[in-house]
């Protein structure tokens, strides 16, 4: 018997469920030109040169495998092949984004090897507009390329371009990626999470009545794969899938997000078995998340919802979740797709920002920022931040690019209904700058559905997962570089436990060959903060300066990557120190931790001391304090920005803004505190006093 959600409906809507993201097209007249007509096999593949084509109809005998795109294979039966040898080396596009398709819904994929041994290169589904595809990719004079379409969403008949890329020159690729098949059995391949307790990043996928774990060695040697049979599914994760601990009981729960509804899977502590949960409400949903919302300790869930007011269900700490709609996100048919949750104003609790797709000027389609007050009560700030902006996007990248120790944004396009991509840099001060002018994300003009923020060559500096095959390094100069890959997009994790990230896609793993640069990864356990740290703030300082990452659950559009705090150093060789402001406001300090290696860093272990990062910039007086605690700055160069007072178990118990000067502090119980007091530039003095 189910164990149901205590679900409350609040401002509940009773929609038809008619739209539908994918339409199955039966009947589309063939588009003819004088072009030339795809073979039905991989052997008897079609050779093409650069211009346009015409596929009649898929119906050809041999299914695209592996699969290079998105969305599994689902029913997919019938291929169509072509080969594509250049005869220079060049960057080409490959696409269905054409009038003439009428938003044809196609997917193709692109492979290097022979016949019997195809090997992943590109691929796409849905980068164009309407569902068509769009893929750029390098390809090499002389080898042999091979192009398959298949009938996943239609067989009917289309035309493609293969043509010249004219973006910006790509980069050299600081890595590469090696792809290897593994026995994924689930129907859903969506999430890479730890699940067993190890910290190591676990292969999850789904079925309607089972979880399938592939559960990672320690050595990096792979897999072992376990079947662990649930309750029906009243919901599938048809849409995305997150993942959090729920109940506190060290095992990763999982929340699916279909078109119909929300479902809840809560792991047993044993590791063998699910409760599964689910409520009655109508929720067409999009991205979904796990993220503390009212600051409790207790993970609660939240949920684009795609034609309505977007829901979150608050946990009670039981187990037990009430059902909200509206107050984040309330335009009346939705739009919300891609939701993410960071802290854009440094103040120590998750904000909320939705990517936004409707097309046209609905006005569901302008995207959204809520900024958190701390105690859970949501502001709409999108239009004084500077980011109200008309957006046909399905997800946003957000992080700290430029290393200055504020998020900020590429709000990636889905289509260019509304314009491309955005690049937003944060100001500091709650507001966001348009700096997408010779940015590189100016001149790319590839479309996708993910996009996603993570260091993939350690470097130092985050790089955008762009979706199709491409990720955009970052330059370390806010200007960025597309690389063509092997993996098209899908969750992301440290899949060998050596340091630098992976992707998986369906059936493959696409393992980073790494390089020379250093790196470390943190583990978070809540005590008084959610068991992740979910909405923990992690920060590393050295020679490098200072590198900042959010802890979430649930980035980009549909997939759940790594729970793990991933950091890229370079050639740097030390880490001064690493720092977690955890959403309960205790703050850990590990000094000197050791570089290429994981830590594990339980909340309250290390807590915040008399640490001083940089040089003496600030002084305190009186000393003891009873009444105004005053502060002094050592230069006139200086600008205080903030000031943080900690008691002695490192709670946050007081915190300012701007060039403050004198602090009140009768209030305070006598005692020990600390002060951390944080300059213009982002550097950073702790000093204690003791209030009589």
């Amino acid at each position: 018997m189910k164990n149901l959600l205590n679900l409350v409906a609040f401002g509940q809507q009773t929609i038809n469920h008619s739209h539908m993201r994918k339409i199955l097209l039966l009947a589309i007249p063939a588009l003819f030109s004088a072009n030339s007509i795809a073979q039905d096999t991989c052997a008897t593949a079609l050779p093409i040169s650069l211009g346009s084509h015409v596929v009649t109809g898929i119906n050809g005998p041999q299914i695209p495998s592996p699969i290079c795109a998105d969305n599994g294979p689902g029913n997919t039966s019938a291929g169509e092949w072509y080969t594509f040898t250049p005869a220079t080396d060049l960057t080409v596009m490959l696409t269905t984004d054409l009038p003439i398709n009428n938003s044809t819904d196609t997917r193709f994929h692109v492979y290097v090897g022979g016949c019997g041994a195809l090997t992943c290169h590109s691929g796409d589904d849905d980068s164009g507009a309407g569902y068509t595809s769009m893929a750029t990719f390098n390809v090499t004079a002389g080898t042999t390329y091979y192009i398959a379409f298949d009938n996943r969403w239609t067989s009917a008949g289309f035309t493609f371009q293969l043509n010249e890329y004219d973006g910006p020159e790509p980069i050299d690729a600081p890595i590469t990626f090696t792809g290897m098949t593994y026995g994924v059995m689930g129907n859903t391949k969506s999430c890479v999470v730890d699940m067993n307790g190890d910290y190591l990043d676990d292969i999850v996928s789904v079925n309607t009545s089972s979880v399938h774990i592939l559960y990672q060695a320690a050595n990096g040697s792979g897999f072992t794969g376990s079947t662990i049979t649930t309750p029906a599914a009243d919901f599938s994760p048809s849409w995305s899938i997150a993942a959090g601990d729920i109940d506190k009981n060290g095992k990763n729960d999982l929340l699916y997000g279909s078109g119909s509804g929300v479902t809840f899977m809560k792991q047993n502590t044993d590791g063998n078995g699910f409760v599964e949960m689910s409520g009655p409400q109508y929720v067409f949903s999009q991205r979904s998340n796990f993220v503390d919302i009212n600051n409790d300790g207790h993970l609660d869930a939240f949920v684009c919802h795609d034609v309505a007011p977007n829901v979150y269900y608050i946990n009670n700490g039981s187990g037990v979740f009430t059902f909200n709609q509206g107050g984040l996100g309330d335009f009346p048919s939705g739009g919300n797709y891609g939701s993410i949750w960071m802290d854009y104003d440094n103040d120590g609790d998750q904000d909320l920002f939705i990517a936004k797709c409707r097309g046209g000027n609905s006005g569901a389609n302008v995207d959204e920022l809520h900024r958190n007050d701390g105690a859970g009560e949501f502001t709409n700030v999108s239009i004084e931040s500077s980011m109200a902006e008309p957006s046909q996007s399905w997800s946003s990248a957000w992080g700290d690019f430029d290393n200055d120790g504020d998020m900020d944004a590429v709000i990636g396009a889905s289509s260019f209904t509304n314009g491309g991509h955005k690049f937003r840099q944060n100001n500091g001060d709650g507001t966001f700058t348009d700096i997408t002018a010779s940015s590189g994300w100016d001149t790319f003009v590839t479309t996708n559905i993910e996009h996603v923020a993570h260091d993939f060559d350690n470097d130092g500096f985050v790089d955008v997962f762009a979706g199709g095959s491409t990720i955009m390094f970052n330059n370390g100069d806010m200007t960025f570089s597309p690389v063509d890959v092997a993996p098209s997009n899908g969750p992301i994790g440290d899949l060998n436990n050596d340091g630098f990230l992976d992707v998986q896609n369906g059936n493959t793993v696409y393992f980073n060959s790494g390089n020379d640069n250093n790196w470390i990864k943190i583990h978070l356990e809540g005590v008084e903060s959610n068991y992740n740290g979910i909405g923990a703030r992690v920060e590393i300082h050295g020679d490098f300066g200072m590198k900042i990452r959010d802890v979430r659950s649930g980035d980009g559009f549909r997939y759940m990557s790594s729970l793990n705090t991933h950091f890229g150093i370079g050639a740097s060789e030390t880490i001064d120190e690493l720092i977690v402001r955890w959403p309960s406001g205790t703050v850990d300090v590990i000094e000197n931790p050791e570089v290429n290696s994981a830590l594990l860093v339980i909340e309250g272990s290390a807590p915040l001391s008399n640490h001083n990062h940089n040089i003496a910039m600030f002084g305190i007086y009186p000393n003891p304090v009873r009444e105004v605690l005053n502060i002094s700055v050592t230069s006139n160069e200086i600008a205080l920005a903030s000031a943080d007072v900690f008691d002695i178990t490192g709670r946050k118990v007081m915190a300012m803004e701007g060039d403050v000067r004198e602090i009140k502090v009768s209030s305070l119980a006598r005692g020990s505190y600390v002060l951390l007091l944080k300059d213009a530039q982002g550097r950073q003095q702790s000093l204690k006093f003791i209030k009589e």
